[in-house]
């Protein structure tokens, strides 16, 4: 059993910067795949962004991409979202996710949208960009 514990939420102005980290214990030994998801009011979970266990590949979610960055910490078990020019779109619950997948079953699964489908989740931090 995995464990994931999210933090570094807030309330920020748009165009303002948050950076997540998420925290992984227990049975981290089989772990490769890490990633962010985001729940906003009256919407369907969506996909952030993800990166591998080296983390020499990373995925975004259009929305995203050019704005926010995903990286692992030295140790693996943790991974980190910096997120810059954030405007009110931004706001929902992010949620981390974490799963045994390698970098080729990671790249099937973003391509065909199923990243969310596996692994285990955090119970999320909340992040709120003002206009």
């Amino acid at each position: 059993q995995v464990q994931l514990v999210e933090s570094g939420g807030g309330l920020v102005q748009a165009g303002g910067s948050l950076r997540l980290s998420c925290a992984a214990s227990g049975r981290t030994s089989s772990l490769y795949t890490m990633g962010w998801f985001r729940t906003a009011p009256g919407k369907e979970r969506e996909f952030v962004a993800v990166i591998s266990w080296s983390g020499s590949v990373t995925y975004y979610a259009d929305s995203v991409k050019g704005r926010f960055t995903i990286t692992r910490g030295s140790a693996k078990n943790t991974v980190y979202l910096e997120m810059n020019s954030l405007n009110p779109e931004d706001t929902a619950v992010y949620y981390c996710n974490a799963d045994d997948s390698t970098i080729a079953t990671m790249t099937k699964r973003w391509q065909l949208g199923t990243l969310g489908d596996f692994g285990s989740w955090g119970q999320g931090t909340q992040v709120t960009v003002s206009s």
